[in-house]
């Protein structure tokens, strides 16, 4: 799966399927992906926490902010640069933050540029994605936005800060994925059904 006819093919088929989800089934699975990642150590000990607000039938990671919020750790949601349009940041997010649209239709957080924080300030980021293979690697919606904001994670060989869990659901997972240079692998996907750890 190397050229981008068969990646963008797959990135239709997927996004399809999920859209299909039902509302109930959404919030099952949902419910399900929560108690998989609270049983993640890295999860329990990390402080700042990265999430998304599900978009286009993504998994819902709406249960899991919700125990941040109860642990009293900070959760953060990333938003679009403003300079470098293919980067992200991360903002604050609690119950009161108010949220605009961005560019692309998602919503994110209005804050200042004080509050925002680069992906190397974070312990811990719970992606979105499209699919993902057992080896790690991880097709997003094609834009790179991630990938570009984690490159420097490519470069460290001892300390890997921030940790990266992709969040899918079950039926995301594919046989192979051929890495481009450029990706950055993740150390474990959860899924509604279990844990794939890659380390």
């Amino acid at each position: 799966m190397t050229d981008p006819a068969t990646r963008n093919r797959l990135r239709r088929d997927l996004r399809a399927q999920r859209r299909l989800l039902t509302a109930s089934q959404q919030k099952l699975a949902a419910q399900r992906l929560s108690k998989q990642v609270e049983t993640l150590r890295q999860f329990r000990i990390s402080q700042r926490v990265a999430l998304y607000l599900p978009n286009d039938g993504e998994i819902d990671p709406v249960p899991l902010i919700l125990r941040l919020w109860q642990s009293g750790k900070t959760c953060y949601l990333p938003i679009l640069s403003r300079l470098r349009h293919d980067r992200l940041w991360f903002a604050p997010y609690y119950p009161d933050t108010a949220l605009i649209y961005n560019r692309l239709g998602i919503l994110e957080p209005t804050v200042s540029a004080q509050q925002r924080m680069r992906a190397q300030d974070l312990d811990l980021i719970l992606m979105p994605l499209v699919a993902f293979d057992s080896a790690g690697n991880r097709l997003g919606m094609g834009g790179g936005f991630y990938d570009k904001s984690l490159a420097f994670l490519r470069n460290r060989r001892l300390w890997h800060k921030p940790r990266l869990i992709g969040l899918a659901h079950e039926f995301q997972r594919i046989k192979k994925i051929e890495a481009n240079d450029w990706d950055v692998p993740l150390q474990a996907v959860a899924t509604d059904q279990r844990i794939y750890r890659f380390e």
